[in-house]
């Protein structure tokens, strides 16, 4: 089902939008690691326990960026965790809004 999924990404691939979005100075690190401490909110971070593309590792540094962070690891999950395992997608996503005052 993953595969199928990524294999459809290509006939829905906006390239203009793709061009601008990493285009030269579109990120500025600074800023967002400023934007982020400054965060008050509650934010779910869910890695999947073998992505390749976004590992757990690198998931867990960008938790570090806010204050109220959460990082759940899906296990067995990849980089589309609500098609490896959608139940435990739906109920890690639905008790973290259940506790995050409905953020």
């Amino acid at each position: 089902m993953a595969r199928a999924h990524q294999a459809a990404e290509d006939g829905q691939r906006n390239e203009e939008a793709a061009r601008v979005f990493s285009s030269e100075g579109a990120f500025d690190p600074p800023a967002s690691r400023t934007a982020l401490a400054a965060h008050r909110g509650p934010v779910l971070l869910l890695a999947g326990a073998v992505d390749l593309a976004a590992p757990p590792g690198l998931v867990a540094r960008f938790a570090e960026l806010s204050p109220r962070a959460t990082l759940v690891v899906q296990p067995g999950a990849g980089h589309y965790p609500w098609l490896d395992d959608a139940e435990a997608f739906t109920a890690t996503v639905a008790a973290f809004l259940a506790g995050s005052d409905g953020a």
